[in-house]
């Protein structure tokens, strides 16, 4: 997480205040029971789109590929109030919501990367400025970055990337040694 993110979200007190008001939005609560599937070297959101048997395509690596096919901007499912002059100005306020609403989402699609027959490793990246907010995640891997290591490079945008790790079910312990006699 950035700085700017860290400061509007509070959390140099600890992550308490996290979980959004009234929980998870409903429009956002439709992306989560839709699910996330992978699909060749892609994972992405449910319906698969048809041009997944193509990805990454010629455009993309798998994760410039999927951070544009799972990018959404919260705003269109999350009821925040705006203003406009020549475009939407969202307050620190509102980004504040987003961000929250954007971090429980990524809790929600994290446990789905679980819970895939093959566990994945997954990375959301929220982000939200003075104009929108956006949600998109991607399959970590080592060999390509979506984001800049350095977060506060991201002038006037609060940037929370959100890292979940492959985690497999437990194994179950070996059966016990049979007497031989």
């Amino acid at each position: 997480m950035n700085d700017l993110a860290a400061r509007v979200l509070g959390v140099r007190g600890g992550f308490g205040g996290l979980d959004p008001d009234g929980g998870l939005a409903a429009g956002l609560r439709t992306w989560v029971d839709s699910g996330i599937e992978c699909h060749g070297e892609v994972v992405c959101w449910r319906p698969v789109p048809a041009h997944a048997d193509d990805a990454p395509g010629q455009a993309f690596d798998p994760t410039g590929w999927e951070c544009s096919q799972t990018s959404f901007h919260l705003e269109d499912f999350v009821p925040v109030e705006t203003t406009y002059a020549e475009g939407p100005i969202i307050s620190v306020d509102a980004q504040r919501t987003l961000l929250r609403q954007g971090i429980a989402l990524a809790r929600e699609v994290g446990r789905l990367a679980g819970d895939l027959d093959t566990p994945i490793p997954l990375r959301c990246v929220i982000a939200t400025n003075e104009t929108n907010g956006t949600f998109r995640f991607h399959r970590i891997r080592p060999e390509e970055s979506w984001l800049v290591d350095d977060l506060d490079s991201y002038d006037g945008d609060c940037v929370v990337a959100i890292d979940f790790p492959a985690i497999r079910p437990p194994q179950s312990p070996p059966a016990a040694a049979q007497p031989s006699w």
